[in-house]
């Protein structure tokens, strides 16, 4: 009888947690919040990124290409070889 009077309360305790819950994410207050919020940080992001310093770009040309004509360390190695030369 007490297993059977937990487990329902136990239960009802969840189902009511997810039912509140679940009121409160969908209610139309908790969506406005959500609106302004979002609404603030766009405003934020607009007004910060006005006052960003950008810099000059001096990466030009800076990647040097490697010929492979000029290596001639061009020796094949398989991989069962190896293991056999220990």
């Amino acid at each position: 009888m007490f297993k059977e009077l937990k487990l329902i309360f136990f239960i009802s305790t969840i189902l009511l947690f997810i039912f509140l819950t679940g009121k409160y994410y969908f209610s139309d207050e908790n969506k406005k919040k959500i609106f302004r919020n979002m609404s603030n940080h766009n405003d934020k992001i607009i007004d910060y990124s006005k006052d960003i310093v950008l810099l000059k770009n001096n990466t030009n040309k800076i990647i040097q290409y490697v010929n492979d004509e000029n290596n001639n360390n061009n020796k094949k190695y398989f991989f069962w070889d190896l293991l056999k030369n220990d």
